[in-house]
């Protein structure tokens, strides 16, 4: 599957809300707070949307994981920006490449694993996650 530099184009993106325009490019990176090689870019927020859905550039350095976790409250969306890696909801494995998109219900236990050479996602949650 051919990369076509979505993450890049994600990292400058410019964001429109109903009362603002945002460009991701001057947002920080943050580490996430429990798993080790992986970074966030909070793009949209619990705040810019009365709560109703957050939106986020999730990096996973090569061999690194997002472990197993669930989010009791929230549907996910992820969108495979660039990279590959394998990707594991409720029990089932399935490859993450380019232009794969995973639907992961509330309250189901999931884990992103990037492959040799990292993985960059979109990350939504509804209702929003921050």
């Amino acid at each position: 599957m051919k990369n076509n530099n979505y993450a890049g184009l994600m990292s400058a993106a410019e964001i429109l809300l109903a009362d603002r325009e945002l460009n991701s490019a001057g947002m920080a990176w943050n580490e996430h707070p429990k798993f080790r090689g992986v970074f966030l870019k909070h793009l949209v927020c619990a705040a810019d949307t009365a709560g109703q859905l957050s939106c986020h550039i999730v990096k996973v350095d090569a061999g690194c994981e997002l472990a197993l976790h669930e989010h009791p409250d929230q549907w996910e969306l992820h969108e495979v920006l660039s990279g590959e890696g394998l990707g594991t909801i409720g029990g089932c494995d399935s490859r993450y490449f380019p232009q794969r998109m995973a639907v992961i219900p509330n309250g189901v236990p999931h884990r992103v694993t990037a492959g040799g050479e990292g993985l960059v996602l979109l990350a939504k949650f509804f209702p929003a996650l921050l």
